[in-house]
């Protein structure tokens, strides 16, 4: 329940998907992938649907996963949640067309 408290949904634990909003969904997605602390993360899109608050607290979950030695993938159409990263890669059009070495996030 510790991860469902984290993503604010320990008072919706007993509920069926079907009962669950979209966000509340994708939010059970992500506990779901990373109750288990796996040494690397594939992230595609994982805050995509959700409010701006809700999506820190996922940032912020990934960044402390990170700073512990899990490697995130992260894949993003969001600024804010791109700008936390310790690298990244800009694509168009199915082809590289930027790479960072470290910056000062840490996703």
């Amino acid at each position: 329940l510790e991860m469902l408290e984290t993503l604010g949904l320990a008072h919706r634990a007993n509920h069926r998907p079907d009962q669950l909003s979209g966000g509340e969904q994708q939010r059970v997605a992500v506990a779901r992938a990373l109750v288990h602390k796996p040494a690397v993360v594939w992230a595609d899109e994982p805050t995509g649907n959700l409010d701006t608050e809700v999506t820190q607290v996922i940032v912020e979950l990934l960044v402390r996963m990170n700073k512990d030695g899990q490697t995130i993938v992260l894949v993003t159409h969001n600024p804010q949640v791109a700008e936390r990263a310790r690298r990244t890669v800009r694509m168009r059009d199915g082809r590289i067309e930027s790479a960072t070495k470290e910056l000062a996030g840490v996703v």
